[in-house]
């Protein structure tokens, strides 16, 4: 099965990493070490292979997906240049199927980045309109079986009445008013969801949140996902706040500091931006001790990192006879390796559902994201067994 992956944000680390990484398993220079899909049982299931993925995307930028590469190989080594080496050809092709896309209602630091200015006097009926032309002009030039959107864009903005889209007619009636406040990501999943492609939201940005546009999903029979690919920090709370909780132990305080070099650490900049970043980053932690506790989280852009990220956390818990004690900790990664392999997981798994006519949102993926669609629990190994179930009763064919 070809499966054709249109990412947002095709010029950007995540994406550049995810395309690089693809190819290069193709080609026998490269493993499968991070792919969730690659370990038992869920690479038991009959997924698309890494070889039968074709890419193509939407950017804002002019800077090709070879340069966005070299970059990542000439700091700090994300990408291994006789690896980049191998893939160079096959990334020049990519980047003739990226198509110029829309910075709307993305906050001045992501707009300051396009290459070109996009008109205001735009209908946003009309993005929507060329949006699907470019999903359905790539499947037909690949002749791909099915289509699958990933968005892994700059982070916009949040939405500030995202209830007033809680209905699809709601959503649709925004459209034809030319609602000053529908951001791209929603106009992205809008176009996937209505002509049948899967939508995965990677990024703390709306895409497909809205009520109106969950609605079309479940109407469509269209699988979608999001919010936020955990990678790091988050990931870290997500395992080691249930071993609080399960102990009894009663957090005080939980301070995390991160620092990152890279476009999004840039984009975090802005406060507007990194509003939706912070909220996703800092809510699971209350969820899964089952109160409210001090929970900071602070975002700071330090340009010499590169693609690295450095994230201390400091703990304050009490145990019995009302002991304080503290536990620290820093997490050092590669913000777009850790990702990456992630993007390939879930297209893979996202077709897969997709084939066998599975609609609305995936809750066996919420061991992907900080803020998952559909799923309450936010213990890691909780999240994880969903996905386990749900490879195993495919697996058994029930």
């Amino acid at each position: 099965m070809t499966v054709g992956v249109w990412i947002i944000g095709a010029r950007g680390n995540v994406a550049s990493v995810s395309m690089t990484g693809a190819r290069a398993i193709a080609r026998g220079v490269a493993d499968t070490t991070g792919m969730v899909t690659a370990n038992e049982p869920v690479a038991a299931l009959d997924l698309p292979a890494v070889d039968d993925l074709v890419f193509g995307g939407h950017d804002i930028r002019a800077q090709r997906i070879e340069e966005t590469a070299e970059e990542m190989a000439g700091h700090g080594g994300v990408v291994a240049p006789d690896t980049l080496d191998a893939v160079r050809e096959d990334l020049r092709e990519i980047d003739e199927r990226v198509e110029l896309g829309t910075a709307r209602r993305c906050g001045e630091a992501v707009e300051g980045m396009s290459s070109e200015t996009e008109s205001n006097d735009v209908a946003v009926a009309d993005i929507v309109e060329e949006i699907r032309a470019d999903y359905a002009a790539f499947a037909d030039s690949q002749d791909v079986d099915r289509l699958v959107v990933v968005n892994a864009a700059s982070t916009e903005p949040p939405v500030p009445t995202p209830g007033d889209y809680d209905t699809l007619a709601a959503f649709e009636t925004a459209v034809e008013r030319d609602d000053p406040n529908l951001p791209a990501s929603a106009l992205y999943a809008y176009a996937a969801l209505l002509d049948g492609h899967p939508y995965i939201n990677f990024t703390p940005s709306t895409g497909s949140s809205l009520g109106g546009l969950r609605e079309l999903a479940e109407r469509n029979e269209v699988p979608h996902m999001g919010r936020d690919g955990k990678t790091g920090e988050t990931l870290m709370k997500s395992a080691l706040g249930p071993m609080f909780a399960g102990r009894n132990l009663r957090v005080l305080s939980w301070e995390g500091h991160n620092i990152l070099g890279n476009s999004d650490g840039l984009v975090l900049e802005d406060d507007a931006n990194k509003a939706g970043k912070i909220e996703s980053k800092g809510s699971l932690l209350d969820d899964i001790l089952g109160y409210e506790t001090h929970n900071a989280v602070r975002i700071d852009y330090t340009p010499s990192l590169g693609d690295w990220k450095t994230a201390w956390d400091h703990v304050h818990f009490e145990g019995f006879l009302g002991t304080k004690m503290k536990m620290q900790f820093t997490w050092e990664g590669a913000d777009s390796a850790l990702a990456a392999p992630l993007v390939l997981d879930m297209v893979r798994l996202a077709a897969f559902a997709d084939e066998r006519g599975e609609g609305g949102t995936m809750p066996h993926l919420a061991s992907f994201f900080k803020s998952p669609e559909g799923v309450d629990r936010h213990e890691l190994s909780e999240q994880f067994r969903l996905l386990y179930d749900y490879a195993e009763r495919h697996a058994e064919g029930t």
